[in-house]
């Protein structure tokens, strides 16, 4: 697993950022930032701490896929951790295996940093090796939209 950050700074409180990174008051919010990585990302599940969470999308044939993830933690506006142990292919869960064991516990974590006002967002994240140029090229573009989106 390769280890990768991204930061952000964004003119909106840590609250406002937080809620419309994850989607708390319309999933549409997640949508908007997370359609850099796939126009049809999508989450089903909860935020809430030890709940199962799919982080799914469409692919080209038509099929639902995705990662098998669990909150591990999440303190409201201050951070979210979140733990990826299987994948969703063709809206099948699968938990074990040689393409699970790649990213198997795996962490995708959002800091909240308040300034003064504004919000610097620091996402930590694992990656397999043949995601590192996709994920070094989406996430900084997916970042902006969500700044977009809090700043309007």
């Amino acid at each position: 697993m390769k280890k990768l950050q991204f930061k952000i700074h964004i003119n909106a409180t840590v609250a406002k950022v937080y809620d419309l990174m994850l989607g708390i008051t319309s999933k549409s919010t997640y949508e908007h930032w997370t359609a850099m990585f796939n126009p049809t990302s999508t989450y089903e599940g909860k935020w809430d701490k030890g709940s199962k969470i799919l982080f799914i999308g469409v692919d080209e044939k038509g099929e639902k896929g995705g990662m098998v993830s669990r909150i591990a933690e999440n303190i409201p506006n201050q951070s979210v951790s979140t733990q990826h142990y299987g994948l969703l292919q063709a809206d099948k869960e699968i938990t074990e295996g040689p393409e699970v064991e790649k990213w198997a516990n795996g962490f995708e974590n959002y800091t909240f940093e308040d300034n003064n006002g504004a919000t610097t967002v620091t996402v930590d994240l694992d990656t397999t090796e043949d995601f590192v140029d996709y994920m070094n090229e989406s996430y900084p573009k997916a970042l902006d939209k969500l700044k977009e989106l809090c700043e309007n």
